[in-house]
């Protein structure tokens, strides 16, 4: 929860959903503006699979009694992400009398000119709009004082293994991908080549999405030094801020956009494993690309091309591939954020008008 609003800054609610990478995002965007913002947790009911173009603009699919309270004063600034928020947001400025400036993240399934500004990755396809606003990574981030933190909690804890240290951080199934444990075993062969040729050691994670049979395979792959760590709910020992902080070189999965960002972040080189989609999954299939008037209307969604994304942050030097060789010395941190900042900055100042392009 965000500290009580001044009467020089705007009130700022921040729609929290189910997963974790976008409210991630949300809350990095959030702290990043600067201005006092309160967060509304949302829970939802089977309503929310009615397509958002029949919603409009509706509370209906929220279950109010697993939910925070959606009351006024109402906000000046709304910052949601993906499908079951957008029908949300647009109802809260509806009952602003239109006041409220809405900031989407990542897709909305809804008709893009609703919002004042959509901020997407490349594995959205999204279309081309004045008030899309197209970033090569997502805009997870970590406070510097929780790192500062998590640094002196763990660094003791850590420190009989021989650096370099190699934060591993692995994510796991998803729509796309399968992390199998012949894939998982794979991964644990390669991270150990790596320890092995810089001479240092390996610090591990899994995370809610690795499977438990894939995490043992990963695990009993390792053959150098290594800090494992198995994800637990609500664990308060949880080493991955740790690992941000101290460790010298990241690798991680391909089925996450959030997790190479927040490695990005730091400065330090990022090496990103892959694997082959499941079977029947294609970025270049025939519904990989719809027509953009589809898209913007949010009647059918692309599959995620998480090719184009992971293009992306190579381009710009960002990441290579594991068994590539990483990138030479310290990595300019990636500054999309403080571009979105400025151009949420300028649109609540009015120098960027709240009326979009009309359809």
């Amino acid at each position: 929860m965000g500290s009580p609003k001044t009467s020089e800054e705007p009130r700022v609610w921040v729609l929290l959903g189910r997963g974790t990478g976008g409210n991630g995002q949300m809350l990095a965007l959030a702290e990043a503006l600067g201005w006092p913002f309160e967060t509304r947790q949302l829970h939802h009911n089977p309503i929310q699979w009615i397509p958002n173009l029949l919603l409009g603009a509706t509370r209906a699919s929220v279950d109010a009694r697993r939910s925070d309270p959606l009351e006024p004063p109402w906000p000046d600034l709304v910052i949601a992400a993906s499908r079951r928020a957008a029908p949300v947001a647009r109802w809260i400025r509806r009952q602003s009398g239109g006041r409220t400036r809405l900031v989407h993240l990542l897709h909305t399934m809804a008709p893009l000119d609703h919002f004042d500004l959509v901020v997407t990755m490349p594995q959205y396809c999204l279309p081309q709009r004045s008030n899309v606003m197209h970033v090569a990574g997502a805009l997870n981030r970590i406070a510097p004082e929780r790192l500062a933190s998590a640094a002196i909690a763990w660094k003791q804890r850590l420190r009989h293994l021989p650096r370099p240290w190699i934060a591993v951080v692995v994510g796991g199934d998803s729509s796309s991908y399968r992390f199998d444990p012949d894939t998982a075993a794979r991964l644990g062969r390669e991270a150990s080549a790596l320890a092995r040729e810089k001479g240092g050691s390996l610090l591990v994670s899994t995370t809610p999405r690795t499977p438990a049979d894939s995490a043992e395979a990963l695990f009993g792959a390792l053959d150098v030094p290594v800090y494992e760590y198995r994800w637990r709910p609500d664990d308060p020992d949880n080493p991955y801020l740790g690992f941000l902080a101290l460790a010298d070189h990241f690798v991680v999965t391909v089925d996450s956009a959030s997790l190479p960002m927040e490695a990005c972040a730091t400065g330090k080189p990022v090496q990103v494993f892959h694997w082959e989609r499941r079977a029947g999954v294609s970025s270049t299939g025939p519904l990989a690309k719809l027509p953009a008037r589809l898209v913007y209307w949010g009647l059918l969604k692309p599959r995620r091309d998480f090719d184009a994304y992971q293009r992306a942050l190579e381009e710009r030097g960002w990441v290579t591939r594991l068994g590539d060789s990483p990138p030479p010395g310290a990595q300019r941190p990636p500054d999309d954020l403080e571009q979105v900042v400025d151009r949420i900055r300028r649109l609540a100042s009015g120098e960027v008008p709240a009326r979009v392009d009309p359809l």
